[in-house]
């Protein structure tokens, strides 16, 4: 749907510095996955709006004209007044375009701009808090930007403004003082006071309703932040949250409830197997880290991971360590052939790779390299043979040559000490909160161990010389992902783990573990296994984290390739094809124009019948799925019967 004449422009503002473009966070992976299908419907009147970071945009932006008169006309006269306003076509799925605003450029208009932030809004922001400055910066270029375009079109446009988080919020505020009509909405991913309140291992769900917000973040020096926040939420026309479990925070933190919480992710729907193309990449660079101690069949090993940002006990790696500890007991003391090599992908400060885990990699290489020359050779041997009538004598295949460089070639391989637990070598590894809790565990990757872990501080690539995948590829070929996470809004990992076929380990703490616990009567047969952390006391989390571990290593090869292609089935319902059209509505709020668009038929996502049936948008069992559950429940834990969709 579009107006006539109009020039609909949204969602834009998104978050600065670091989620654009640099590949970081939810955020990001919002604005990624929902471009395609965004950029369909709205063509070339979709916009992105974010800051300039220009070793990003050397890879990931194509700078071009604006195709449009009123925008190319609204960046030169932001450029004649001394700004840097570019734009471009960001090069990935769906090609969107983008507004770049460099907040560098305009840096002597700080001081004025935060007057007037101060004289319209009361809010003050410190000179030594960075961020929060280049938010404003940001915030005034993106109301300038908006208040121009509108300013140059010829007929008046219907103008979206879609802002996500705080460090955009600026902008929203301005333009709701400004009084521009742009029509506004803002989504938190998560509240910035909660991300504080849970790191800091406070009782947070159950106390939800008792915190002095404004004495929380006094004491934790953000209170400009929370400010800007709170008032952008107060500011905007619809407001938003990624799931029902912040919408709880925000309504008790921010003190404005959102019309209902909403997932948001794009399904790939790329159901090609490539677990096994995948994971023999994984292979080779596991054969390479444990070479001299390779005394596992990795034709019996599991891989297991967690990714994500490194908030040591937000995102659970606290207590998914004490579990692959617990784990790794049980394997031993019950014979178990099985091998698990879990991967922590987090983000720290390293100064370069280590050494010892280059040498593996360069090891398993010499290897491969005799291997193949050997391989030649005996080839060439057995096929003259062949060819003359012969049975080959094996004793004279190989002469003394070949033996000779292939025990150096053994010898290569051997190594005193264990498998290195971290690949790169860590600035703070004294105080290191994941390598301090192996060493309390002992999980020191001997030979002994069933569980193995491996930290990678540093996000993947396929340019790194240790691990050459990309995390896609990296994700498709592991078995498990575990996201035990105390704190988590949406949860983007898990939810990329399905659309991928990959099962995952979530909490009743995410909004995506929610989500699926509403959506579906028995999401552990869907390779979803929920994590009980907000009833539960933490050891018997643990306890029920390291039950789901085990149990998922007793499986047999053919019952995890059926429960993958079931966690493929469930893509639909991460589809922006449907939770777009949920977004649309504005959480259940009138469009901020009276124009707006009129409500669309609600679609229902396509049903599967085994081996428990999946709820409806609207709480109703999907047609197709009745009777498929076999135990007669319905509405599971929720006190009431489901209505069937309209």
């Amino acid at each position: 749907w579009k107006p006539p004449g109009s020039l609909p422009v949204g969602p834009l503002p998104r978050l600065p510095t670091w989620e654009w473009p640099g590949g970081v966070g939810g955020i990001y992976t919002v604005l990624q996955t929902k471009a395609k299908i965004t950029s369909d419907e709205w063509g070339e009147n979709y916009f992105l709006m974010g800051p300039y970071l220009e070793q990003n945009v050397r890879t990931q932006v194509e700078l071009i004209d604006p195709p449009h008169p009123a925008v190319r006309r609204t960046i030169d006269s932001m450029n004649a007044k001394g700004c840097k306003v570019y734009f471009g076509r960001w090069l990935i799925e769906g090609g969107p375009y983008v507004v770049l605003l460099d907040v560098g450029a305009t840096a002597w208009s700080l001081d004025r701009w935060k007057t007037e932030l101060w004289e319209s809004c009361a809010i003050g922001v410190p000179w030594y808090d960075r961020e929060a400055n280049d938010a404003v910066l940001f915030g005034f270029l993106a109301a300038w930007f908006l208040g121009e375009f509108v300013a140059q079109c010829e007929e008046k446009p219907f103008v979206i403004g879609h802002f996500h988080e705080w460090l955009a919020g600026v902008g929203l505020i301005l333009c709701r003082t400004r009084k521009l009509p742009v029509a506004t909405i803002f989504t938190t991913h998560a509240t910035l006071l909660g991300r504080y309140l849970c790191a800091g291992s406070v009782d947070f769900y159950n106390n939800l309703h008792a915190f002095n917000v404004d004495k929380e973040a006094g004491d934790r020096q953000i209170y400009h932040r929370y400010c800007m926040e709170r008032a952008a939420v107060h500011c905007t026309h619809v407001f938003t949250t990624v799931s029902q479990i912040t919408a709880v925070e925000a309504e008790h933190l921010l003190k404005r409830k959102p019309g209902e919480g909403l997932g948001k992710f794009s399904a790939m729907h790329e159901f090609q197997n490539l677990h096994a193309q995948s994971k023999a990449h994984i292979q080779e660079f596991v054969r390479g880290h444990f070479y001299g101690h390779l005394d596992f069949n990795l034709d019996k090993t599991l891989f297991f991971f967690i990714a994500g940002r490194y908030e040591f006990s937000n995102k659970g790696a606290d207590i998914f360590l004490e579990a692959l500890a617990r784990l790794n007991y049980l394997l031993r003391v019950n014979g178990s052939q099985v091998t698990v090599v879990t991967f922590f992908i987090m983000p720290a400060r390293t100064n370069n790779f280590n050494v010892e885990s280059l040498k593996g990699q360069a090891v398993r290489k010499q290897l491969w390299d005799t291997a193949n020359a050997v391989k030649e050779k005996f080839g060439k041997k057995l096929y003259e043979s062949l060819l003359v009538g012969n049975l080959p004598d094996m004793n004279k295949m190989l002469d003394k040559e070949d033996f000779t460089m292939m025990k150096r070639a053994i010898f290569a391989t051997q190594r005193h000490s264990f498998p290195p637990v971290c690949t790169h070598n860590m600035l703070d590894d004294s105080t290191d909160p994941v390598l301090n809790t192996i060493r309390r565990l002992g999980l020191f990757n001997s030979s002994a161990d069933r569980v193995k872990v491996i930290f990678h501080p540093e996000f993947l690539s396929s340019t790194s010389p240790l691990l050459p995948v990309d995390y896609e590829e990296f994700v498709r070929g592991c078995h498990l992902g575990v996201f035990p996470s105390y704190y988590e809004p949406w949860g983007y990992t898990p939810a990329e783990c399905t659309v991928m076929g990959i099962p995952s380990i979530s909490t009743n703490l995410s909004g995506f573990g929610c989500f699926m616990e509403e959506h579906i009567a028995d999401p552990s047969a869907y390779g979803i296994y929920i994590l009980d952390r907000r009833f539960r006391a933490l050891d018997d989390s643990c306890t029920q984290l390291t039950s789901f571990l085990y149990s998922f290593c007793q499986q047999s090869r053919r019952q995890r390739i059926i429960q993958r292609n079931r966690t493929e089935r469930l893509s639909d319902l991460l589809d922006w094809k449907y939770l777009g059209r949920v977004s649309r509505r504005g959480a259940g709020s009138p469009p901020p124009c009276p124009s707006g668009p009129p409500p669309r038929p609600p679609w229902e996502p396509t049903p599967w019948g085994e081996p428990a049936a999946v709820r409806g948008r609207h709480g109703g069992w999907l047609r197709g799925a009745e009777g498929s559950c076999g135990d007669g429940r319905r509405g599971r834990g929720m006190g009431r019967s489901w209505p069937s969709p309209p």
